[in-house]
């Protein structure tokens, strides 16, 4: 069993923490900490970090590297080091000039469920989990920050706080929160073992042949834009295993919606399995998703999708249920929600063209 909370923080994030300190005289120093996976290959540590950490190049960490600034095991390394599994870590850049101090805002939130030891969310589509390079307000974790402000058990220097789990800034739906350490740790455990049961409901392009079915392949950061994730063959010793359920809800002909059931949790899962397979999410711009991928070239279709883009201006994405062991009851939680009005919308739309619409394609 993993020693460390952070250890045990959902796949999502990469299994990597990092903060910011203050050296003084205005000095910013970036600190980042990675226990390396069971099952990594062999790999330069410039290469792998590259991989990891997001926004810094691989000159900047091979510099690092240089100065003694890369530390496995704790002791300095060179950039043609090769990382091992369950390798320790940790790496000091010099920082940006910039302040960051979590501050408390008060942003409404969709409270579904509350006790003392847990809150579950319902997050909005466009809120950012927690704060990050480019976000430091209007975050989730702000509206924690001012929500559980009164807390004795609140830590106000942790920009995490009770994070578990979190979806993408434009993935709408839930989250749990964990209040105290006890719950932290325990449901850490859970999401760590993958006895957590998420799913999300998607609306993709195209149909499918099959009724279900399930996508396998190692997810990593994409080489060419850091941005974005790829998905790599499982014997490729590159990114990390995933694994994706989905099932067939309801077909309107050129999009599908799916129901899709999580093994793990990588970054992007969901949207790089899907595109993986030629079914990128309706409106994903990272993904392929924002174009009109099936369908016909009449005016009045194009016209149709372009308005279901406006209606979603996001990829069709919903944590619809999530299910639990309480962290202090061990009682089973279980949590469903609505989709929100946007995507309900949107598929209500296709529901009607699928039904009637196609006559358009008779049509100039």
């Amino acid at each position: 069993m993993a020693e460390n909370i952070e250890d045990l923080l959902d796949e999502e994030d990469d299994e990597l923490t990092a903060e910011i300190t203050d050296e003084g005289n205005g000095q910013k120093t970036e600190r980042y900490h990675i226990i390396v996976d069971k099952g990594q290959n062999l790999e330069r540590i410039d290469k792998f970090l590259d991989n990891r950490i997001q926004g810094v190049s691989r000159n900047k960490i091979q510099k690092a590297a240089d100065s003694e600034c890369v530390f496995v095991n704790g002791k300095a390394v060179k950039s043609n080091y090769r990382v091992h599994p369950g390798d320790d870590i940790s790496v000091m850049l010099p920082g940006e000039h910039f302040d960051f101090k979590l501050t408390p805002e008060d942003i409404p939130l969709d409270i579904v469920y509350e006790d003392d030891d847990v809150i579950v969310v319902n997050k909005k589509a466009g809120m950012v989990v927690h704060p990050a390079h480019g976000n430091f307000t209007g975050t989730l974790v702000n509206a924690l920050a001012f929500h559980l402000g009164h807390s004795d058990e609140f830590d106000a220097l942790d920009t995490r706080p009770g994070l578990v789990h979190r979806i993408d800034k434009n993935t709408s739906g839930l989250l749990v929160i964990a209040k105290n350490e006890a719950a932290k740790v325990n449901l850490s455990q859970q999401f760590f073992y993958h006895t957590v049961n998420r799913r999300y409901q998607a609306l993709v392009w195209g149909d499918f042949d099959e009724t279900e079915g399930t996508v396998e392949g190692n997810i990593g950061r994409n080489p060419k834009d850091r941005k974005s994730m790829c998905m790599f063959s499982k014997d490729s010793g590159i990114g990390k295993p995933a694994i994706t359920h989905y099932r067939v809800l309801e077909r309107f002909g050129y999009v599908t919606l799916i129901e899709c059931k999580l093994e793990t949790g990588r970054t992007h899962q969901i949207r790089v399995h899907l595109k993986s397979i030629n079914h990128p999410l309706f409106n994903d711009d990272v993904y392929g998703g924002n174009r009109l991928l099936r369908g016909t070239t009449f005016a009045k279709y194009r016209k149709f999708v372009d308005n279901c883009f406006e209606i979603m201006p996001r990829q069709a994405l919903h944590a619809k249920t999530l299910e639990f062991k309480h962290p202090k009851t061990g009682k089973i939680m279980s949590f469903d929600s609505e989709l929100p009005s946007d995507m309900q919308e949107v598929i209500d739309k296709w529901r009607v063209y699928s039904l009637s619409g196609r006559t358009w394609e008779n049509q100039n």
